[in-house]
C-alpha cells in the first residue's frame, strides 16, 4: 500500500456485480477473474464473493459496482462501494 498526498492509503480495487443487498448497510458483490490454468493452459472464469459496506443500502441487485479495500469494518467486511454503474 502506498501513501498519497492526503494521507489515505490506496488498496485493491475490483469491479463486480451486486448479487445480494438484503442486509443493513451491507451488500454482497461477486467479482469474476479470467485466469489461465497452470498445467492445462486453458482459460477459466473464477468468481469470489465479497461483503461490501454500503451505507444507506444504495446498491440494487444486478448493478455493476467498483469496490475498494479499506480498514476492517467487521469480521468479513473489508471493502466499500466506490461507485455504482447503472
Amino acid at each position: 500500500m502506498t501513501e498519497t498526498k492526503n494521507n489515505t492509503t490506496t488498496g485493491k480495487t475490483f469491479e463486480g456485480v451486486v448479487v445480494k443487498s438484503a442486509m443493513k448497510d451491507t451488500a454482497t458483490v461477486s467479482v469474476e477473474r479470467y485466469v489461465q490454468h497452470p498445467k492445462y493452459k486453458k482459460y477459466m472464469k473464477l468468481s469470489k464473493k465479497f461483503l461490501v459496506h454500503d451505507p444507506g443500502n444504495t446498491a440494487a441487485v444486478g448493478e455493476k459496482v467498483t469496490i475498494k479495500e479499506t480498514r476492517p469494518i467487521s469480521k468479513r467486511k473489508h471493502f466499500i462501494i466506490v461507485k455504482a454503474d447503472k
